[in-house]
């Protein structure tokens, strides 16, 4: 007994030190990249909440226009979720009660460069709106390195309702891995050949220990994947082209995923 506490105990020293080294170290000088949009270089990286405290880390982007993005997601089977209103919020409140199916729950706002989101999308997980796969996007840019509107988001699994750490109001809890979400809806695009380009840019960095606005914890590698949307939502043949990442990007993410295995395990 005593030694398996004296490994645990190890175990964590070492991603307490690993996590410290690269996030307050190396992480500035090596690891920040924007060589794909170099406009997203001087943006925030994190959303809020109403009350300004630090909500969910952004981890996926789009390239393309409303309309693309609209056709897109629901060609990858995600669907617009419906505005916060006294009848979604009681239809969502009774689908979870009576664990029946909401296709289009709404999803509580968000803010980012002081508006809340653009646009909102959800998977369904289960049969009732407590568990889901949901994103939310912002227009970041009017026109990126491609010529296209570039969007930043953040996706999020919905594991259960409770109350808020912070605020005791009723809220979905998330999942930590939030780099599984964002993985997530990647292949949904690609599968669905609406993608012609893939790539990632820097977002909050490698991260073990944070919270978001509802009190909850997530972990990531940091990085945000973009996904370059086909013009007019035309459906491409094959595999997307994966825009590189440099060299230490790809050293930091092999190494980070040996600390989110090993943090996962604890």
């Amino acid at each position: 007994m005593r030694a398996a506490a004296r490994r645990v105990s190890i175990a964590i020293a070492v991603v307490a030190v690993f996590y410290v080294s690269i996030a307050y170290g190396l992480a500035p000088v090596f690891w920040r990249h924007y060589e794909h949009q170099k406009a997203l270089a001087d943006k925030a990286m994190t959303t809020t909440t109403l009350l300004g405290i630090a909500g969910d880390a952004l981890n996926v982007g789009l390239e393309g226009r409303r309309d693309d993005i609209l056709c897109a997601m629901r060609a990858a089977g995600w669907r617009p979720a419906d505005p916060v209103t006294w009848r979604s919020s009681a239809k969502i409140a009774g689908s979870v009660l009576l664990r029946r199916a909401y296709a289009t729950a709404p999803v509580s706002d968000l803010f980012y460069d002081g508006r809340r989101q653009d646009l909102a999308f959800q998977k369904p997980s289960g049969t009732s709106p407590s568990t889901r796969h949901h994103v939310r996007f912002w227009q970041a840019l009017e026109a990126g390195e491609a010529g296209l509107p570039v969007w930043l988001g953040a996706a999020t699994f919905d594991r259960s309702v409770g109350v808020s750490h912070f605020t005791g109001q009723v809220t979905h809890h998330i999942g930590p891995d939030i780099d599984a979400e964002r993985d997530l809806l990647a292949v949904d695009l690609a599968g669905a050949g609406v993608v012609e380009a893939s790539y990632l840019v820097s977002g909050v960095g490698p991260t073990l220990f944070a919270r978001n606005g509802g009190g909850d914890r997530y972990f990531t590698d940091g990085e945000i994947a973009v996904s370059r949307l086909s013009e007019n939502c035309r459906s491409r043949p094959g595999a997307p082209i994966v825009l590189d990442s440099p060299p230490a990007v790809h050293a930091k993410n092999a190494l980070f995923g040996w600390a989110a295995g090993l943090w996962r395990r604890l």
